[in-house]
């Protein structure tokens, strides 16, 4: 598998994944009928950087990361991932997990946190758990699932500097 910066070829792979998984409208906070600029816009422009998984030359997965909060909290990251539904179950996330890991670091990030993992999408909990991230924090009802309507969403987090001072940035 290749993981890379996107390009613009690679455009139309990632808003075909996009769309798959927005409009299950199950695990992603857009709204199900994000149209394909607000998608760019979204997935390419706000991020400071995005990245493509590729087998066989193939878009099969894609992520982004970018600070989580305005610049006294830019050391903390955010990222969000998206793999198409044909390739799930074969590692892609996992691998992509693993990238956005070291790219974090590399970008001078100190930490991770993912802000709303949906509680029942279990497979993406035992994920990062298995990665290293700590569940800190239930959000009751902060997801509106169009299938099952209002659910929990979980805060998980993961520091990735060795050097970070006890109680930095916990005040």
């Amino acid at each position: 598998m290749e993981i890379r910066q996107v390009s613009d070829a690679d455009w139309p792979g990632v808003w075909e994944i996009f769309w798959e998984v927005v409009q299950a409208g199950d695990t992603y906070p857009y709204a199900p009928d994000t149209d394909e600029a607000e998608a760019k816009r979204l997935w390419l422009d706000i991020p400071q950087a995005t990245y493509a998984a590729l087998l066989d030359g193939k878009v099969v997965g894609t992520y982004y990361l970018k600070p989580n909060q305005p610049p006294l909290g830019s050391h903390v990251c955010n990222a969000g991932y998206m793999v198409a539904g044909s390739a799930r179950g074969q590692g892609v996330g996992q691998s992509m997990c693993e990238h956005s890991l070291e790219e974090a670091r590399r970008l001078g990030f100190r930490a991770m946190q993912y802000n709303l993992v949906v509680a029942g999408n279990e497979g993406a909990r035992r994920l990062w758990t298995r990665m290293g991230f700590d569940e800190i924090g239930v959000l009751p009802g902060a997801f509106n699932d169009a299938s099952v309507g209002y659910v929990d969403a979980v805060v998980m987090y993961k520091e990735l500097s060795e050097a970070v001072t006890e109680g930095q940035g916990n005040e």
